[in-house]
């Protein structure tokens, strides 16, 4: 029998059900249940594992209500996200210029540029890798001087505070800025995300607890034909389950560490 990929909501929850042991088994589920240990699993996927989330540039221009909020909200001022709700987090702004015909003549860095790249037409004094040095340490002038604006998001609210002076025109209309973010990747959007591996074990995982915690509240009770049912033993299992499943995404699926050096 030919593989066949899990694409939807409904066949990821049939899958989950048939590990379970459904339909020989009756799982004591109710589908609302199903629907939030669903949900769990995709949150922990979308905020833990390196293949829940992708890294996103966005380009926003500043309007007035943004300079008067002092913020940016995500709801209100870009239509670009297919959902501001799915915003992970939020690394930093880079404001740029889009203006690049009105470097004056004078310009530090024009002259710069203009005499790194002479000398690497002449070929008298100059290569790439000098050029490349140059271009480092003019970014790493421009960082120093000038600096990163600093942020604040609130993921509740889906709201970007720019800290600064304003009055001083830290942000002005028309200003354009490039936000660097992380955003979950929408099951809704994607239905291969439900053939993940770790999202299909994790979540068969809490649904078998919330299984057993259903059957605990059954403990002792005989079942005709002399059956009883074992809710605890179930529920445990599922416990370890989930604990090992998790230590799993972060060995495993989360992205490794940034190494700085320096």
């Amino acid at each position: 029998m030919p593989y066949t990929r899990i694409n939807s909501r409904d066949n990821f929850i049939d899958y989950c059900l048939r590990r379970l042991g459904h339909p020989v088994i009756e799982i004591n589920v109710d589908d609302e249940q199903i629907e939030d240990r669903v949900n769990d699993a995709l949150q922990l996927f979308t905020e833990y594992a390196a293949e829940g989330s992708y890294k996103v540039f966005l380009p926003v221009e500043v309007t007035q209500d943004m300079v008067t909020r002092k913020s940016i909200d995500f709801d209100l001022d870009t239509t670009a996200l297919p959902n501001a709700d799915d915003i992970l987090s939020i690394l930093r702004v880079l404001p740029f210029d889009t203006s690049s015909g009105s470097t004056s003549f004078m310009d530090v860095k024009y002259q710069m540029r203009l005499n790194d790249l002479w000398g690497m037409g002449s070929g008298i004094g100059s290569s790439i890798a000098s050029y490349e040095m140059m271009q480092q340490y003019m970014s790493l002038i421009d960082m120093k001087l000038t600096g990163h604006p600093q942020i604040q998001f609130k993921r509740e609210s889906n709201t970007l505070q720019i800290l600064g002076d304003f009055e001083s025109g830290d942000l002005k209309v028309g200003d354009n800025l490039m936000i660097e973010m992380y955003v979950a990747s929408n099951a809704n959007n994607n239905g291969k995300l439900y053939d993940n591996l770790f999202l299909k074990e994790y979540a068969t995982a809490l649904i078998k607890e919330q299984w057993g915690a259903n059957l605990i509240k059954f403990e002792g009770v005989t079942l005709p034909g002399g059956v009883q049912l074992n809710g605890r033993q179930i529920y445990e299992d599922a416990k370890q389950e989930i604990e090992t499943i998790r230590q799993r995404i972060y060995n495993e699926y989360d992205t490794p560490p940034d190494f700085f050096v320096g």
